[in-house]
């Protein structure tokens, strides 16, 4: 199913409704795929007919997306965690050196036992999301409560963000083959923001 879903993603004929539907449901994917990483309580609830046994989350999440495409991620990951608080980091990337610019931040408070899932779909060079960690440290968050999520990385991104933080979990759909000159992903699918909310210019 993920090959499938990147696949409409990566296409550039695909219709913004297309491509908006496949990243919901890539980010469905990943949602459940996560389900497996964090601890989980038991409770007990009455049916019907008698009552058994059953698990919960053990601790609230934490949603953090990378502004502006990591609120793509926002909508899926909140329909399986409906009660998680929500920060927003803003990071963009200079064109011209590639590194990562910190814009906006707002965070809810948190405790290290609170998972903080750290949504960005796209991981190029790795520079944002390592600087997302670096703002989430300084508000209180330990490497290894926060996960990356992301849909698509370059195996650069990857190296640099691993050695910037060795100990924040990823979780990525897809690793591509690489850079390109301008530290593009390739083959990538181009710039996912434009894409998604429509401001890329008409091919």
């Amino acid at each position: 199913m993920k090959k499938t879903l990147i696949t409409i993603l990566r296409n550039r004929h695909a219709t913004v409704e297309q491509f908006r539907q496949a990243t919901d449901q890539l980010g469905t994917v990943l949602a459940i795929e996560c389900d497996a990483l964090f601890p989980k309580a038991t409770l007990f609830v009455d049916t019907p007919l008698a009552r058994t046994h059953g698990v919960c989350f053990k601790h609230e999440f934490v949603l953090v997306p990378i502004l502006r495409s990591g609120l793509v991620l926002l909508p899926p990951f909140m329909r399986f965690h409906p009660s998680a608080s929500v920060g927003f980091i803003g990071a963009r990337r200079d064109e011209k050196t590639a590194i990562a610019e910190l814009y906006y931040t707002k965070l809810p408070p948190f405790n290290t036992d609170n998972p903080i899932l750290l949504l960005d779909p796209m991981i190029a060079t790795g520079g944002s999301a390592a600087l997302a960690v670096k703002v989430l440290k300084a508000a209180g968050a330990v490497e290894k409560q926060i996960t990356l999520i992301a849909f698509i990385a370059s195996p650069e991104g990857i190296t640099h963000f691993q050695r910037e933080c060795p100990e924040v979990g990823l979780v990525v759909a897809q690793v591509d083959e690489g850079l390109d000159e301008q530290k593009r992903i390739i083959p990538g699918l181009g710039d996912f923001g434009d894409r998604y909310f429509g401001t890329n210019s008409p091919m």
